[in-house]
């Protein structure tokens, strides 16, 4: 296990990591999940073999630290990963992220675009304000205090097994923040950032989740639009062959 301090008062962001070639894959989960949890079992492929590959838990979630006094915005987020990536000696990785974990990886390369050369995003937000279905947004419009008192266990009732299993391993202060924290977006917005950014991007929906807003202008932005088959939300579990593929530039 590797880790980093991210917020100048000794908290500690975590990973996990297989050795091998550069540039290095690095795996971010979403919101109340942890990364290796979801995405070792696309790594361990074998068209993704021999790669680097770190598996990093954001702060308050999975096995990295959870302080009380941190905001857990996109930004904030953002600035911890780079903590991370920089004390592994990173420079252009490639960044697979879900979710949460795909707003936080747009917010980095734009913070730090030296240390990003390639992005797949997986059902990614990019948007303020997620439409009330978005599990974030029923977190996020609890109040902090009554969320963590008494709400988050009757999220965690439900949720569903799948992703109770790595919520309840999030701390449920974190947990809330980063759901306001997307509420909230970053500036310049998420797909704003997208459409921008000068590497190759890759864009994953799955096919049970509707069409992707504004799918148009990021293709004519240069982004790559996939539609998964029989995949919803969590892609790399719903059709991790499709998932691999986007991984490994082959689909």
């Amino acid at each position: 296990m590797e880790q980093a301090e991210f917020d100048g008062r000794g908290s500690r962001i975590r990973w996990t990591e297989t050795p091998g070639a550069e540039p290095a894959r690095v795996y971010v989960h979403g919101l109340g999940s942890v990364s290796a949890v979801y995405h070792a079992h696309i790594a361990a492929r074998p068209e993704l073999a021999g790669r680097r590959s770190l598996f990093v838990d954001l702060p308050g979630h999975g096995i990295s630290d959870r302080p009380q006094d941190f905001g857990y915005s996109l930004e904030d987020h953002a600035d911890a990963l780079a903590a991370a990536l920089d004390a592994a000696g990173l420079t252009g990785a490639e960044l697979i992220a879900h979710s949460m974990g795909g707003a936080v990886a747009l917010v980095l390369a734009h913070r730090r675009p030296e240390l990003v050369s390639r992005l797949v995003l997986a059902e990614a937000n990019l948007d303020a304000f997620p439409p009330p279905s978005a599990g974030s947004s029923g977190i996020a419009a609890h109040e902090e205090d009554d969320f963590v008192t008494g709400a988050y266990a009757r999220v965690l009732q439900s949720v569903g097994p799948l992703w109770a299993a790595t919520m309840r391993l999030a701390d449920p202060r974190a947990l809330h923040r980063s759901a306001v924290g997307l509420r909230n977006g970053s500036e310049p917005p998420m797909r704003t950032i997208l459409e921008a950014l000068p590497v190759d991007r890759v864009y994953l929906q799955g096919e049970l989740s509707g069409e992707l807003e504004g799918r148009e202008a990021l293709r004519a932005a240069g982004v790559r639009v996939v539609t998964v088959p029989g995949a919803g939300h969590n892609v790399m579990f719903d059709n991790p062959d499709a998932f691999a593929a986007a991984v490994a530039g082959q689909g």
